[in-house]
């Protein structure tokens, strides 16, 4: 008798083994941000997953026809943007679920594409210029200043396997980052003051409710990146571009 459905390696897409060889160094970095997230060595990237967030909400300020007034990020890992006009349910959502695309985009990039170096100079040339333009305080502008000209510099002395390391790091930074963010900001701490606070204050319903829905978005959001986006091999290899 045939089975109806058929597990065997052969007709799965991955095996653990096919995984393991094919993304081993994502995974690795993956493992890696999960040991050290609660040291200080990753409190920059958090930080730098912050300004995203933060990046996010100026964005679909401006693409809604309002304008920002300032920007900052804090040592403590949060951070505000204040604008005026634009549409206030799209702002409020774009903080989480923009990062996080923001995050994917620069994980597909890194994975699809040989712009690496030209992205990584874009996104450090974006940085320095919402710097001068929004942000006001001094921890913000050295923060934001020295990852903007860092990027810059990677991307101008650097090879291009090293730039396209910065973008997976940052990229998985964003996507590790912006869920556990929304857990424990929308519904561990359903009384913190958080986008989703303020959008059940506006909008309506429990803080919980927009948490949840944003969390089942960004869950579907990495799924799609990961079942779809991560092909058969993402391994680079850094000896190949030292022959070139």
């Amino acid at each position: 008798m045939t089975p109806l459905l058929d597990f065997t390696p052969a007709t799965c897409p991955f095996t653990s083994m096919q995984l393991l060889k094919g993304h081993w160094q994502l995974i690795a970095i993956t493992v890696v941000l999960f040991l050290l997230w609660n040291t200080p060595f990753v409190i920059p990237l958090k930080i730098l997953v912050v300004f995203l967030h933060e990046l996010a909400h100026a964005i679909a300020t401006v693409l809604t026809g309002g304008s920002v007034v300032d920007l900052s990020v804090s040592p403590q890992q949060g951070g505000h943007v204040i604008s005026r006009g634009g549409n206030r349910f799209i702002t409020l959502s774009a903080g989480y679920l923009g990062s996080l695309l923001i995050g994917i985009a620069l994980l597909m990039i890194a994975l699809r594409t040989k712009a690496d170096r030209t992205v990584l100079a874009l996104f450090g040339c974006l940085t320095l210029l919402v710097t001068i333009l929004y942000v006001r305080d001094w921890f913000a502008i050295l923060f934001c200043a020295a990852t903007g000209l860092g990027m810059l510099a990677i991307a101008r002395y650097l090879s291009r396997p090293i730039n396209d390391m910065v973008l997976r790091v940052i990229g998985l930074s964003s996507i590790i980052y912006v869920p556990y963010d929304i857990f424990d900001d929308t519904i561990r701490r359903s009384g913190a003051r958080s986008d989703a606070y303020m959008l059940a204050e506006e909008f309506g319903g429990p803080t919980v409710f927009w948490g949840g829905l944003w969390l089942v978005l960004s869950l579907a959001a990495i799924f799609c990146c990961v079942r779809y986006g991560l092909g058969e091999k993402s391994n680079l290899s850094f000896r190949e571009e030292a022959r070139n």
